[in-house]
């Protein structure tokens, strides 16, 4: 998934479109925080979670570069 995010982040980049970066992050952040919240008694979420900070942090880089 993280390299699907980069090429869509990467086109988002090229287009200069701060607006949706935003949007992903802001996605990203609550897809995470709903997974959090989830009941933990049946599901190990670490490697999710992991993958959401790994796209979230693909998408703070990008826009460090904007």
């Amino acid at each position: 998934m993280s390299e699907a995010m980069k090429l869509i982040v990467e086109g988002y980049l090229s287009l200069k479109d701060r607006a949706a970066l935003e949007e992903i992050r802001a996605h990203r952040q609550r897809l995470r925080k709903q997974l959090e919240d989830r009941p933990k008694n049946y599901i190990n979420v670490s490697h999710a979670t992991e993958l959401f900070d790994e796209e979230l942090s693909i998408v703070e880089a990008a826009m460090n570069r904007l």
